[in-house]
């Protein structure tokens, strides 16, 4: 069996390879880093430290890696042969990739004899039906590719921090992780991927999670920075800090509670899991990088507006996810182009309600007439 994985990353060696190298998929990792992926064929192992409670060391091996920008024969015959086909390379990312894709697939489809089955493909991306939109790319390049492919959509969650330099392919991640994947589209035929978690809905899995883990992760970083805190494990012990992101997942859980039925107790008890792995000591994660790119991450349809949105259109209170915004909108890291380009946007905007106005609009996709319009208004012109 051979999984082409799409993001040679950290995620994609730490998270997602580690699951298919368990389950006994031969890994292929496609990248645009030359040299990361000379260093894939390099060597024959990498280790993925698990840090926390029962920390353990877990040796990959059985895996090559294939430059996605130098070699397209290589990787559209890894494409034509896989039995899954797996991505972590950023959701904006997924409609460059999926002109070759397509091609790949139908190669796939004017090769394949019928015996292989489809390849199943999943987006493990941070969004909302990720795959879907992969899909779609792919069948207006390829509109026969569900002849030769079945597409699911995934929700994944495993804390991935930067690495310490010198690391190599090395690893270090949280030992927890959950990766759930929709069931409904392989029908009788799911794949045996042990480690994943098949549901037949997967919209209040994935919901729930970015509106929890995603919002909370980002929250304590743009409040942590705010306060002048460096390590997300540090700004989640500073009381001021702690209360904001409370509040914030305070509000998200009135949401998936009432919209997907989830009980009380039970979201709560996922929150106070998810505070406790953030608080990870073991961790040597940074606001800077849980809060970089915070242009996407204040846009419509992410963890901060659309929460808020529903919220407001639902006449909840969305206060303390407004004061996030506000929060992101003071992260000001030059070294992060996202950042940059906020304080730009900002700067030019100084001064002038009008011009503020429209920026609201034009950063979180709210119109003025939507109820969370006012509140967003007054956050940015603070």
């Amino acid at each position: 069996m051979k999984a082409l994985h799409f993001g040679a990353g950290n995620i994609g060696r730490g998270f997602v390879g580690v699951i298919l190298h368990n389950a006994g998929y031969e890994l292929v990792f496609a990248d645009v880093a030359a040299p990361l992926i000379d260093a894939l064929n390099s060597n024959d192992s990498y280790t993925v430290h698990e840090v926390g409670q029962d920390p353990k060391d877990i040796t990959i091996t059985g895996f090559s890696g294939v430059n996605s920008a130098e070699d397209k024969d290589a990787l559209l015959a890894h494409i034509a042969d896989a039995d899954v086909i797996t991505t972590a390379v950023g959701p904006t990312v997924l409609k460059i990739i999926a002109p070759t894709i397509a091609e790949g697939l139908r190669q796939r489809a004017a090769t394949s004899d019928g015996s292989k089955g489809k390849v199943a493909v999943m987006a493990c991306e941070n969004a909302i039906n990720a795959t879907d939109g992969l899909a779609e790319a792919i069948r207006q390049e390829f509109p026969k590719v569900d002849e030769v492919a079945i597409f699911a959509n995934t929700a994944v969650d495993r804390i991935v921090p930067d690495q310490a330099p010198g690391q190599g392919l090395d690893v270090t991640v949280e030992n927890y992780f959950e990766w759930a994947v929709e069931s409904t589209p392989f029908g009788d035929n799911v794949p045996d991927i042990p480690g994943v978690t098949w549901v037949d809905d997967l919209a209040p899995y994935i919901t729930r999670k970015l509106f929890t883990v995603n919002t909370g992760h980002a929250a304590t970083a743009y409040f942590g920075y705010n306060a002048g805190i460096t390590k997300i494990a540090d700004a989640l012990a500073d009381p001021q800090v702690r209360a904001h992101v409370e509040a914030v997942l305070a509000e998200t859980k009135t949401l998936v509670v009432e919209k997907f039925g989830f009980a009380p107790e039970v979201q709560q008890a996922y929150i106070d899991k998810i505070i406790q792995r953030f608080l990870n000591p073991s961790l040597p994660d940074t606001v800077q990088r849980v809060g970089r790119a915070p242009l996407r991450k204040i846009s419509r349809n992410e963890r901060f507006i659309g929460p808020a949105a529903e919220l407001a259109e639902r006449r909840h209170d969305a206060s303390a996810l407004v004061n996030t915004v506000a929060a992101a909108l003071r992260f000001d890291v030059p070294e992060d182009p996202e950042s940059r380009e906020l304080q730009e946007k900002l700067a030019a905007a100084r001064g002038s309600r009008e011009a503020t106005d429209v920026l609201v609009t034009e950063l979180t996709g709210i119109a003025p007439e939507h109820p969370l319009f006012a509140s967003l208004s007054e956050a940015f012109a603070s």
